[in-house]
């Protein structure tokens, strides 16, 4: 007898089905890409026993004729492609033709639909080892419903690695969800042993939108989360995003859409990571409810048997678009009316008011207030360089904010010597809490901002800046300063010679085990050179290569800018305080410090009310 043999059709749709149906969440996921495929614009969804017991789900969609129902059950049936040219286009959630007959294989599938608005409609089921379909008279709108019972009954193996009742309806909640942020068009509800558990009306303004986007995520979400619009280059990403502040300790609160398709992808991934790096706290992961759309043509979504990976024509266009815009939405995250908004505001009313400045191609939250700079003037903008109009090599430390806020006009100005349309978002100085904290007075309440962390994001913004454009400007040291290194140390600064100039540091090496600083960073004033030169030489030798230092500039910026700051400890007047509240609310991502912490915080005047009982 031959070795070789056919499998049975139940068999073929058994193995199947162990890629497509690995429990009740897929039968629901299959199942309801197939009604949003046919159009439907109202889906029901009843489970029984976490789903194991039974499914039903039924739709208002195009239906299916009575001719066409044994197809639909068999396999490698479809109506989504019919050519090769179809599937390298794929504008459909399905389109293998393997999902029903996978089913069906190990549960008792009933399939009763109904193509037309008076016809009458028909129910399909298969039976027996060739899975052969029954199609019978039943009544029916137009639609489609789908009943599935005691999934896996026929596979025991497969269903004793089934969960708790518990944990099988929470994967099936978050199935509904994720289709529910997927299309915002859909009356979505799920109904779990007769109980009603979820229940979504149609979205269609950005106001429900967001209510939608509210109940599946949180309201904390969506009050820490702006609102972004970018189109270019054939590619528009909208929805919402997280401020850094609102990071998560685990990635269970990032949602990527392509073209409606829910994935996981580690281009997406890499490209928003790096968007947050400058912001980020170590170990953090960022919150997002992001839609991608592009032609279907250019991108693969025939990759993986769930569909969750993607494949994208041209990746370093994907990729740069995604980074480029996330980048510039979290770069325009500073001080500004709408984070000056109290908690107790309604969470969807919140991004209303966010009041950001709209960049070109770029909105941030939807048309709304001012510019976020009181009285819709806009804060004087830094030059390319970092310095604005300020002659060059002039210091930016602390040692000089009693110059800057004699020519911001900062002084000693209050509260109640400016009207409410001159109200800066941070308010104004009134006090330093053991040399740490400023504590300012704002139109919400109390403003508290940690000045060395705040201090540090502004420097090391300019050092970008002025990087970016020709290097950093360096200054003299009246008094050269001698470093005592190691060999190693040595060798290393004078191999990266010209990285140490363009960083705005010149050594001069004095001896075997010796360097001199001659040249530091214009931009951090009067630093030690000693631990600023270690620094930067351990992060070189760390690096280890030309190349890779170019691609961690960033952090040795990062390293520089933490020795320019102003330290702990150190007195500032009214005046020096109050410029660098004017400096953190013209500066990008001037919410977190380089090392992802926050800057400031807010206290509303109702929060502080709560604290001593007042109105009690």
């Amino acid at each position: 007898m031959s070795k070789i043999h056919l499998l049975s059709p139940r068999l073929a749709n058994q193995i199947a089905a162990g890629e497509v149906v690995e429990r009740p969440a897929s039968v629901i996921k299959e199942l309801l890409e197939n009604s949003i495929d046919a159009g439907a614009s109202s889906v029901t969804i009843d489970i029984e026993a976490g789903g194991a017991k039974a499914i039903r789900v039924r739709d208002n969609g195009s239906g299916i004729g009575k001719d066409d129902l044994p197809l639909a059950l068999s396999r490698h049936a479809t109506s989504k492609i019919t050519h090769l040219d179809d599937l390298e286009a794929v504008a459909t959630l399905g389109f293998r033709g393997e999902a029903l007959a996978s089913i069906a294989a190990v549960s008792r599938l009933t399939l009763t639909s109904n193509d037309s608005e008076t016809g009458p409609g028909w129910q399909a089921y298969n039976e027996g080892r060739d899975m052969a379909v029954e199609v019978k008279p039943a009544p029916h709108p137009r639609g489609t419903s789908v009943e599935v019972n005691d999934l896996f009954f026929n596979t025991p193996a497969r269903k004793k690695f089934l969960r708790t009742e518990k944990t099988e309806f929470v994967r099936i909640d978050d199935v509904v969800k994720k289709l529910a942020l997927s299309r915002f068009d859909l009356n979505l509800s799920l109904h779990h042993n007769g109980k009603a558990i979820r229940g979504f009306q149609p979205a269609t303004e950005q106001f429900a939108m967001e209510r939608r986007v509210a109940a599946i995520c949180g309201p904390e979400f969506m009050q820490q989360a702006l609102y972004m619009d970018v189109s270019g280059v054939g590619l528009r990403l909208w929805g919402w995003v997280g401020k850094p502040t609102f990071s998560r300790s685990q990635a269970d609160l990032q949602y990527f859409f392509v073209n409606g398709r829910i994935i996981r992808d580690k281009l997406v991934t890499h490209a928003v990571r790096q968007a947050y790096q400058d912001v980020l706290y170590h170990g953090r992961h960022p919150a997002y409810v992001l839609y991608l759309e592009l032609e279907p043509a250019e991108v693969d979504v025939n990759v993986h048997p769930t569909k969750h990976e993607v494949r994208f024509r041209d990746t370093r266009t994907v990729h740069d678009f995604l980074f480029r815009s996330l980048h510039r939405t979290i770069a325009d995250m500073r001080p500004g009316e709408a984070a000056l908004e109290t908690a107790d505001n309604a969470p969807v009313a919140a991004a209303e008011q966010h009041g950001l400045r709209e960049q070109p191609s770029i909105t941030l939250g939807p048309p709304g207030g001012g510019s976020g700079f009181g009285g819709g003037a806009t804060a004087p903008a830094f030059g390319r360089s970092g310095f604005g109009n300020r002659a060059s090599g002039v210091s930016e430390s602390l040692a000089v904010y009693g110059a800057l806020a004699e020519e911001e006009g900062a002084g000693g100005a209050t509260l109640k010597q400016a009207g409410d349309a001159d109200i800066p978002p941070l308010g104004f100085a009134i006090a330093q809490l053991k040399g740490i904290y400023i504590l300012a007075e704002n139109r919400q309440g109390l403003v508290v901002v940690d000045m060395h962390a705040a201090h540090e994001r502004i420097v090391y913004e300019r050092f970008k800046a002025a990087y970016e454009e020709s290097g950093i400007v360096s200054q003299p040291l009246l008094v050269p300063e001698t470093v005592a290194v190691s060999e190693r140390e040595a060798d290393t600064a004078e191999e990266y010679a010209d990285s140490f100039a363009r960083l705005g540091i010149r050594l001069q090496r004095t001896g075997p085990e010796s360097l001199t600083a001659r040249e530091i960073p214009a931009i951090i004033g009067n630093a030690d050179a000693e631990p600023l030169v270690r620094d930067v030489l351990s992060d070189l030798i760390q690096y280890g290569s030309s190349e890779r230092i170019a691609n961690h500039t960033n952090d040795i910026l990062s390293t520089m800018a933490c020795h320019g700051s102003v330290r702990a400890n150190r007195k500032l007047t009214i005046p020096e305080m109050n410029a660098l509240l004017r400096d953190m609310e013209r500066t990008e991502r001037s919410g977190q410090c380089n090392h992802g912490r926050p800057t400031w915080t807010q206290m509303s005047l109702d929060e502080l009310d709560k604290l001593f009982l007042r109105g009690r």
